[in-house]
């Protein structure tokens, strides 16, 4: 009879063993094509790169507007909060006059021994003196009387300015928040846009128009022919001394560089080259572009005239000095300075006439 043997069991060491080595060095490359080892980005071409350089720029200059306006409306919070804070000094000041003029008057009192009115009109000498004495006090104390209802006025009014300077201070901090989140997040923009351009070489970021060092200026050659330009013979006149004034202001400022938050004299933003340029005209305009669009008469495009800010994307984030010719001029953005451009640059989506 034939001896029953088990059947062999196969070692673990065999095809399992292969196996699971498999799936680890797939696991391997796997994890390596996403944690971006040995996983290369996809080359951008040039036009590519503009594309998304150009909505960082747009994205930086929506967060530089915002930021604009929150600084303009925490330096009216801090000027609104000095105000309240010197009043409520100089009540102060009349506070404790009065106070001192109180203790005088109690200190008085207190020395002349404060006798029954009776009894020192029994022992006075001349009793019809005395009785003129006596109006006298009552007089003088109908008036001390008010000047205590004055003093507790005083100390209201105090009140009230503290609590009003509490709410301007809260409202200080508020926007200082604000400040601190629109400056990360315009730095972080202009951060990812320089690190794209720093991918091109010169001639590629000549190409449209992103010259030089993505952190500097534009090429010297472009800066000063920019510089030096005039208007063109023959162009349309400005409507007014005023709107004259602003566009050869902006033509005194081709090649400044762009520095968002900026209003000049030597760096501008969009928004604070078009509030320069009035400002030397001697209109007061907002700081920011959701404001100046706002300032003056709207006006169609075919309407234009020089002087006349015209307005840029859907969110009216950006703006420029018409200067006649189907021309404005502004400031772009970091990667290059004030300068002379079309219109036609980008979607046009308003403008006004503040002169």
């Amino acid at each position: 009879m034939a001896a029953h043997r088990k059947p062999r069991q196969r070692s673990l060491g065999g095809s399992k063993a292969r196996t699971a080595a498999t799936i680890a060095l797939a696991g391997a490359a796997t994890a390596t094509a996403f944690d971006g080892t040995g996983y290369a980005e996809p080359q951008l071409s040039t036009a590519q790169v503009k594309a998304k350089v150009d909505r960082l720029y747009e994205e930086a200059e929506v967060a530089t507007e915002k930021y604009n306006g929150a600084k303009e409306k925490a330096g009216k919070a801090a000027e609104r909060l000095g105000i309240l804070q010197d009043e409520a000094a100089r009540k102060e000041e009349r506070l404790n006059s009065a106070r001192d003029a109180l203790g005088s008057i109690a200190a008085s009192q207190y020395r002349s021994g404060g006798l029954d009115p009776a009894l020192q009109l029994a022992l006075s000498d001349d009793p019809g003196q005395y009785l003129e004495g006596a109006a006298f006090a009552e007089r003088a104390g109908s008036r001390q009387a008010a000047a205590v209802e004055k003093v507790r006025q005083q100390l209201r009014e105090i009140e009230q300015l503290r609590g009003a300077a509490h709410v301007e201070l809260a409202s200080l901090k508020s926007r200082q928040a604000e400040l601190k989140q629109h400056k990360k997040t315009v730095n972080g923009k202009l951060d990812a846009a320089r690190q794209l351009l720093g991918r091109l070489s010169d001639e590629e970021r000549a190409r449209f128009g992103e010259t030089g060092d993505p952190g500097d200026r534009a090429s010297r050659t472009s800066t000063r022919d920019q510089a030096n330009a005039v208007p063109p013979a023959g162009s349309v006149a400005a409507p007014n001394s005023r709107a004259a004034a602003a566009v050869s202001y902006a033509y005194g400022k081709l090649g400044s560089p762009y520095v968002w938050g900026a209003t000049g004299p030597d760096a501008f933003d969009c928004s604070g080259l078009s509030q320069a340029a009035y400002r030397a005209a001697g209109i007061a305009l907002p700081r920011t572009t959701y404001a100046q669009i706002n300032a003056g008469r709207r006006v169609s495009r075919s309407e234009l005239l020089p002087g006349d800010l015209v307005f840029f994307y859907s969110g009216v984030s950006h703006v420029g000095i018409y200067v006649g010719n189907g021309q404005m001029i502004h400031a772009p953005n970091p990667s290059v300075p004030v300068r002379l451009a079309p219109i036609d640059q980008m979607p046009f989506a308003g403008a006004a006439r503040v002169a």
